[in-house]
């Protein structure tokens, strides 16, 4: 029979040699569904490829629509390696959208118009951190304290944020200029982000979004605070056996996982989109989640990850135009390579032997 047996080391080289090996297997079998299209394999993935990372125009797009997915793979990333498995980035990134325009798009007479726009930028942002952290902040505690399932209450919060913005749209913060439509008001232009290229979608959130990332990889790598995290994720029992406060490291990992992701919503709103819609995101948080195992909740990586998905994402738009392949063969791209990134991890940590059944039995 065949088992699985850890290896005393694993291989350094298989554990780097893995997201090429998922990548490369990935390619092979979604090839069989471009085949099965009609389309010729080679020129697809051409067109693939060229619409994601081929012209100057492809890659603005491409790391234009990274920059949320890399702050929430950062947000997963961070929550995953303490174990508190954040599903609700979704609702964080609404939620934290929904702060910034509250903030940054408030017009005449509400009370922030004498503030400068050098302090109300901040403000903008530390409010959608604030939302996004605690939201997260209620299910850590319940994990912590009373032991419920956190990957439930966060699924679940994400339906009740996304009530709540529906009815706020409709209601208190709907754009009275968009003719019925249901959007948020504009963000005042003082508090948008910049453009990194001329004659492109490409803002400074992409810096904003780098710049957290190598934060994040330097307090987990040097800071006890990281080291705690680590600690706790590896083995809560025996980090709490040897006098880390357990609960509150949960804790401060959900502040800092859920303030990530409120940041994706402001960057989203004040870099792209302008104001808040039902559909702003077209499933950012639950791709931040395939972004982190990728990365194999590796801050550095996650950035890698997040331009590869956003990459096949832009790509097959381009693709689909020129062969006709449906687009869909991105999310099944992207959903292949997860699963292969992590059976190949898993063998880069296991060897799978075989058993003789006559041994087995008399074991």
């Amino acid at each position: 029979m065949l088992r699985l047996e850890k290896r005393a080391l694993p291989s350094r080289t298989a554990m780097l040699a893995a997201p090429f090996a998922a990548v490369a297997f990935t390619l092979v079998v979604t090839s069989l569904l471009v085949a099965w299209a009609g389309a010729p394999i080679g020129r697809a993935y051409a067109l693939l490829l060229e619409g994601g990372f081929g012209t100057r125009f492809a890659w603005t797009e491409t790391l234009t629509r990274a920059v949320p997915l890399i702050l929430t793979g950062l947000a997963a990333a961070v929550a995953f390696k303490a174990r508190l498995y954040n599903i609700g980035a979704e609702g964080q990134l609404y939620l934290g959208a929904l702060a910034a325009v509250a903030v940054g798009g408030l017009h005449g007479g509400e009370g922030f118009t004498s503030v400068p726009p050098w302090l109300l930028f901040p403000l903008m942002m530390l409010a959608a951190a604030t939302a996004g952290a605690l939201l997260l902040l209620g299910p850590a505690l319940l994990k912590s304290r009373l032991g419920v399932d956190e990957v439930v209450t966060t699924l679940l919060l994400n339906f009740i944020v996304l009530l709540f913005v529906s009815w706020m749209l409709d209601g208190p913060m709907k754009d009275p200029t968009a003719m019925g439509w249901p959007q948020s008001v504009s963000m005042q232009d003082a508090m948008q982000l910049g453009k990194l290229v001329e004659r492109s979608r490409l803002h400074t959130g992409f810096v904003w979004a780098l710049t957290l990332a190598v934060l994040l990889w330097a307090l987990l790598k040097y800071t006890t605070t990281g080291f705690q995290i680590r600690a706790v994720g590896a083995n809560a029992r025996a980090s709490a056996f040897a006098g880390m406060p357990v609960g509150w490291v949960t804790v401060k990992v959900a502040l800092l996982s859920g303030a990530l992701a409120g940041l994706a919503g402001a960057i989203e709103v004040a870099g792209r989109a302008g104001y808040v819609t039902l559909d702003m995101s077209p499933g950012y948080g639950y791709s931040g989640i395939v972004i982190a195992m990728l990365a194999a909740l590796n801050p550095p990586g996650v950035v890698a990850a997040a331009v590869f998905v956003a990459g096949i994402l832009v790509g097959a738009d381009s693709m689909s135009r020129a062969v006709a392949v449906p687009t869909y063969i991105a999310d099944v791209i992207v959903s292949v390579s997860l699963l292969s990134m992590l059976v190949a991890a898993m063998l880069a940590q296991y060897r799978i032997t075989w058993q003789r059944r006559s041994v087995a039995r008399a074991r």
